[in-house]
């Protein structure tokens, strides 16, 4: 992807001078080999387009939570983050336009009888929930009566709906998918509580130039079909690009 000339873009002349851009992702942004730790999915590849549109190495950095993401942008650890946009995060991020948008809903287990989304909002009806995922913040503004029970990560909040200690799981659809199989009988409902779109941010108040590049790469990226393809390479489900 061709950009404005690196030698004369002072909106990025920091990063280019460094070497290299970081970039925060977050579980399940990526997914991670455990013999060589490499870092894969369609987000690491976005990374790499990144980096190869300022001439630089694009490095997509590891975190375990869209909290930890946020943390390493505001202290300087990371330049960029792949996230998903939300009113609750205004104060500390802005946001590039969207580029892909996801779905959200509930995974119940064998037998449950909630089948619609008034189903999972009744008194007594526990929610297996990741804490400061977009999902989750979607979800807490519209529960009224269902209790959402906090995990710090996937694993742990779906060990919740797996273990009958809460009745679903809410997150966004395609990463219950993966996690669908471990769980006999078990099956994600049709509707949807709300959409996650992802866009490129940075810290608040922090290096506008870098917003408005990033927005370049963004608009390049979703017009040239870049994004739809690395989603189709990953071979992922309920995630889609969203157009210029």
């Amino acid at each position: 992807m061709a950009g404005a000339p690196l030698a004369t873009d002072s909106r990025v002349a920091d990063l280019v001078k460094a070497g290299k851009v970081r970039v925060a992702l977050y579980l399940p942004q990526y997914t991670k080999d455990l013999v060589t730790g490499e870092l894969r999915g369609w987000c690491v590849d976005l990374v790499r387009a990144v980096g190869e549109r300022l001439g630089i190495v694009g490095v997509a950095v590891e975190h375990p939570t869209p909290l930890a993401a946020i943390a390493s942008l505001k202290a300087g650890a990371c330049n960029i983050a792949i996230m998903g946009i939300d009113p609750a995060r205004a104060g500390e991020v802005d946001y590039s336009p969207p580029f892909a948008q996801l779905d959200f809903t509930y995974l119940v287990p064998s037998g449950s009888s909630i089948q619609s989304l008034a189903d999972a909002d009744r008194p007594g009806v526990r929610i297996a929930v990741v804490r400061g995922h977009v999902s989750t913040l979607a979800l807490t503004r519209i529960l009224r009566q269902a209790i959402p029970v906090y995990a710090e990560t996937w694993d742990v909040a779906f060990d919740l709906v797996r273990t009958g200690q809460t009745e679903a799981f809410a997150s966004v659809r395609a990463e219950l998918l993966k996690f669908a199989p471990q769980m006999l009988g078990s099956r994600l409902l049709e509707v949807s509580y709300g959409t996650n779109q992802l866009a490129m941010a940075v810290a608040k108040g922090h290096a506008a130039g870098r917003l408005d590049y990033m927005t370049e790469f963004v608009e390049e990226a979703k017009a040239s079909g870049l994004v739809q393809r690395a989603i189709d390479r990953s071979g992922l489900s309920g995630t889609r690009a969203i157009r210029s």
